[in-house]
């Protein structure tokens, strides 16, 4: 009887660091899924600004920032069951406005980059509780472009600057350079 309980203890034992490990495993794994859903959303995004460009130059893909974006993170939202957005310490649209959380990550990312971290490589994931349930929040900076500059940068003029007041007369979004941060994208996934 003395060994089984103690085979029994030894089982109970590798139970719970293989939970542990497992744990672990899952943040992982939901990290990954998240880095792969804002590279997508990144991608599809660039190619929608990119093409509106082309089409009818930079004010032109104004309307993809206020009306395509969105949508894309709607439609990352229904397919994964997610929140899935983005937001920035200077918002255009005062809908992206961060929460606390995501004010804290943007803050620290911040941080990184002052002390010469690349933010093409800024992550922050983690378990949280929110509105009395544990979620995982996720977040990827969004590192400024060039091409970005034209209606984030310090010297946003013409047709650009006029149809950026007319759809945010409280537009926060400007003065960028290249290599900061715009913002990031935001994840929440249920547990």
């Amino acid at each position: 009887m003395h060994r089984f309980s103690v085979i029994l203890m030894s089982v109970a034992a590798m139970s719970l660091m293989a939970g542990t490990g497992s744990a672990e495993d899952n943040l992982e794994a939901r990290a990954a899924t998240s880095r792969t859903v804002t590279q997508d959303f990144m991608k599809t995004l660039k190619g929608e600004l990119q093409e509106a460009i082309k089409e009818g130059g930079p004010v032109h893909a104004i309307a993809v920032c206020q009306d395509v974006a969105p949508r894309i993170a709607d439609d990352f939202s229904a397919k994964k069951g997610w929140e899935v957005g983005r937001t920035s310490l200077k918002t255009r649209n005062p809908d992206n406005a961060p929460d606390d959380w995501e004010r804290d990550v943007l803050k620290t990312f911040d941080r990184q980059l002052a002390k010469g971290q690349d933010p093409k490589t800024m992550e922050h994931y983690e378990v949280v509780q929110q509105d009395g349930t544990q979620v995982f929040r996720y977040m990827k900076a969004i590192p400024t472009a060039e091409v970005c500059l034209t209606c984030h940068g310090k010297q946003v003029g013409g047709a650009v600057a006029g149809r950026l007041e007319e759809l945010y007369p409280q537009d926060e979004a400007t003065g960028y350079e290249v290599g900061e941060i715009r913002g990031a994208f935001t994840i929440t996934q249920p547990m």
